[in-house]
Parts: C-alpha cells; structure tokens; sequence
C-alpha cells in the first residue's frame, strides 16, 4: 500500500497510542508532528514496598518528523535539536536503567547521504559510570516512494515495529475487511 506522510503518521500515531502518551504539535515551523512518550517503573520489594531490593525506570522519547525530502542538513539539524530536547526530558538518577531518543522521519524521498549519516549514526552516553544508566539514540527513515525503512543499529527493532505496522500483510488485510 502506497502511504501519503500523513496517512503514514496517522497509522503509527494510531498504533504506538497503546502504549505511548502521544503529544500532538500543529506548528507549521517544525515538521515534528507528535512527540510519543513511554515510561516505565519496575521494583523488587520483601513483605513491604518500604523494603525495596531495586527499582528500574525505563524512558523512551520516540519524535515523528513529517519531511517531504530529507536532505542530509536537514537529518543534522533535527538529530542534534531532537537529542538535545530529549536530553531534556529524562529523568537521570539513582534507579533509572535506559532511555531511549527515537526521532522517525517520515518522507517522500531521501538523499542517500542521510540515509547513510542515518544509518551510520551512533549516539549513547551513560550516566555516573551507568550506575545511574544510559542513554542510546535509535534513529530511522520511512521512504515512502521507495516502501523502504532504514534505522541505524540501534534502531534495528525500530525499523522492524515500522515495517510491520505500515507494511506487513496482516495489517494490509486487516484494513482491507
């Protein structure tokens, strides 16, 4: 099935609203459409929450860009303002365990150099020596002309939940009846 950026974005919205806190953006200045929040508390505790062995917190930051065409400043440009916003947001401390920033451009069309910058893409930082966890950036395009999704390599699982959502043939059948 072949998508429009927005009809694209609306399918992911629709399937990532399970499980994410979907914050929707109508400014025409930027081409991010929704910021998707997930957040998630784990804790190990004896007879009593007061006698806690651990916790773990887990933060994920996931930005959907609508981009005709992606040109590779313009893959730089909302790398670097994408991770600084998602830096912003985490929660760093004793008991966080990871967060993920996860910006999806979604276009028409792809320079192959940012699709290689892209892919080629490698940012993680950890926090106090990862004693108060880390941070790994996940990053992938949907080139809708072409029906391709490339992430970087920690974007792999990323890149597969995209495939499957927008082009697997479950979900071509489902839509269809």
């Amino acid at each position: 099935m072949q998508y429009t950026r927005e009809a694209a974005i609306e399918r992911l919205i629709e399937s990532y609203k399970a499980y994410y806190d979907i914050h929707m953006f109508n400014d025409e200045q930027i081409p991010v459409t929704a910021r998707c929040d997930f957040f998630e508390h784990s804790q190990k505790y004896v007879l009593s929450k007061k006698a806690e062995l651990w916790s773990a917190d887990c933060e994920e930051f996931l930005y959907l860009l609508n981009i005709p065409h992606l040109t590779l400043a313009q893959y730089e440009e909302w790398r670097d303002y994408i991770q600084k916003d998602g830096m912003g947001r985490m929660h760093i401390g004793p008991g966080h365990m990871y967060s993920f920033i996860t910006p999806v451009f979604v276009c028409d069309t792809c320079d192959e150099d940012a699709r290689k910058a892209l892919k080629k893409c490698r940012i993680y930082k950890s926090f106090h020596f990862s004693l108060h966890g880390w941070m790994d950036y996940h990053v992938a395009v949907v080139d809708l002309s072409k029906g391709r999704v490339d992430a970087n390599r920690s974007g792999h699982d990323t890149a597969k939940i995209l495939k499957k959502v927008l082009y697997s043939q479950t979900n071509k059948k489902r839509r269809e009846s």
